[in-house]
């Protein structure tokens, strides 16, 4: 071997040393992979050992049945009010509420209309208050609205509260 030019020395040498290299990128790689799976292994040790896992599993089932049992209230009271027809009984009244309100708006607007045609010197007057009273009677539509939706609200409280008392008696 000592026949070989140095041109074909200086070929295989780089050749040589990266191999070996790779070599030894393979052996840290392998050492690497040792060390973490030991880390890795101690850290589910702990973990297991500290309860960490059975607490973080405690908590999800705890959470998981107070969103069953919240969601079977909810189930419970809207049958409920179905049953005992609050529901119905609240979208009636809504509807008869509108329905006044646009029969008194109507009325309004009949009276304005006759009165502008018996005493047209005063239609601009009596039209302001014909819109005058047209919105009032809106306003007090969206009132029972907002009165027929808060009732109801509270009579869903008051029945799961309700609920709550007879299921913690038992």
């Amino acid at each position: 071997m000592a026949s070989v030019s140095s041109a074909e020395d200086n070929t295989k040498a780089p050749t040589a040393m990266s191999a070996e290299q790779v070599a030894q990128n393979i052996k840290d790689i392998a050492r690497r992979i040792r060390e973490e799976s030991a880390r890795m292994r101690d850290t589910v040790k702990v973990i297991r050992e500290s309860g960490a896992l059975e607490e973080l599993t405690d908590a999800v089932r705890e959470a998981t049945m107070a969103a069953r049992d919240t969601s079977k209230e909810i189930s419970e009271t809207a049958r409920e009010l179905k049953e005992r027809g609050v529901i119905r009984e609240t979208a009636t009244a809504v509807d008869d509420s509108v329905r006044s309100a646009r029969e008194t708006a109507q009325t309004v607007s009949d009276l304005s209309e006759e009165a502008r045609q018996a005493a047209p010197e005063t239609a601009a007057a009596i039209a302001h208050a014909s819109e005058t009273a047209k919105e009032r009677a809106r306003v007090a539509a969206e009132k029972t609205k907002e009165t027929v939706r808060e009732t109801t609200e509270k009579a869903k409280a008051r029945l799961k509260k309700s609920e709550k008392r007879a299921a913690y008696s038992k």
